[in-house]
């Protein structure tokens, strides 16, 4: 079997299947089946050259698994994220571009600040402010030792990949939010779990079956974390500090109410590319009350 006939059956069985996207997944899925990848270029000049078996046996398995509707992410334990290289698998949320909107308004006010990323996952926020924003300290937290696992090996990635000149003082804390934490910081940045317990069942396979349960699931009415983190953080704010949170789509008057009653001030919604609120923040004066 040549490259382009492999190809093609990966799109038929993924079409078939009704996976979407399928043709583009097949692509995507071949070129991770080798080592450096496979961009289009190279793959046009080899496209007539027989297949190796291992990398046909490695193919058929992830067709199979994207089939079954795993995740390409999952399936290629990769993705990127404001423009960087992540390591992803069913331990956390696989990264969103909305949740970009959240990095691109905190990283260029944080540089020699300190940051706190609650419910980091895999990292990509709190690393990825790391990275842009270089702040003088960055802790990650999470309640799932399996999240903070990744984000350690993301975190590695960047400490030895020289490109990134990653220089942030750089802590993990297991804990469930606040619990384990302690100083206070300039910014708190979180994409806490925020979809209805009810709804998740509804949602697409690739998130209900594979994507962990417990960053998802925001209780009854998706905001049992806000209420927890807006309450607690004032403890852990310096004064002005910033309270920075990803939000659904129509959480963002719910939650603003919860920063407001709460006495955070200049409280704002911002929203995404998509024209989408996705980010609410507030500042916290502690000189007041």
């Amino acid at each position: 079997m040549t490259f382009a006939e492999l190809l093609q059956w990966g799109e038929g069985e993924l079409m078939h299947s009704d996976v979407p996207d399928a043709k583009l997944c097949a692509w995507y899925l071949l070129e991770a089946c080798f080592d450096g990848g496979m961009d289009r270029s190279r793959f046009f000049l080899r496209r007539e050259e027989e297949c190796g078996p291992a990398v046909k046996e490695k193919y058929e398995a992830w067709i199979e698994k994207r089939r079954q509707r795993v995740p390409l992410e999952y399936i290629t334990g990769y993705t990127e994220f404001m423009g960087l290289p992540f390591d992803v698998d069913e331990r956390v949320l696989i990264p969103r571009q909305d949740t970009e909107t959240l990095v691109e308004i905190a990283y260029p006010l944080c540089g020699g600040k300190r940051v706190l990323d609650l419910c980091t996952g895999s990292g990509c926020i709190g690393l990825s402010i790391g990275v842009w924003g270089k702040p003088s300290q960055l802790v990650l937290s999470d309640i799932s030792e399996g999240a903070l696992a990744v984000a350690e090996r993301n975190l590695t990635r960047f400490q030895e990949g020289g490109a990134y000149a990653y220089r942030t003082a750089t802590e993990l804390v297991p804990g469930d939010l606040f619990e384990n934490i302690h100083g206070v910081f300039d910014w708190i940045v979180s994409n806490p779990p925020y979809i209805e317990s009810r709804a998740i069942p509804g949602l697409m396979p690739e998130v209900a079956r594979y994507e962990p349960v417990t960053a998802l699931d925001g209780g009854s009415d998706g905001l049992e974390l806000y209420r927890r983190i807006i309450r607690q953080a004032p403890r852990y704010l310096a004064d002005r500090g910033t309270l920075c949170l990803e939000i659904g789509y129509q959480q963002g008057r719910a939650v603003s109410a919860l920063m407001c009653e709460n006495g955070y001030e200049d409280i704002e919604i911002r929203k995404d590319l998509a024209g989408n609120d996705r980010v609410v923040l507030g500042v916290m004066d502690q000189g007041k009350g």
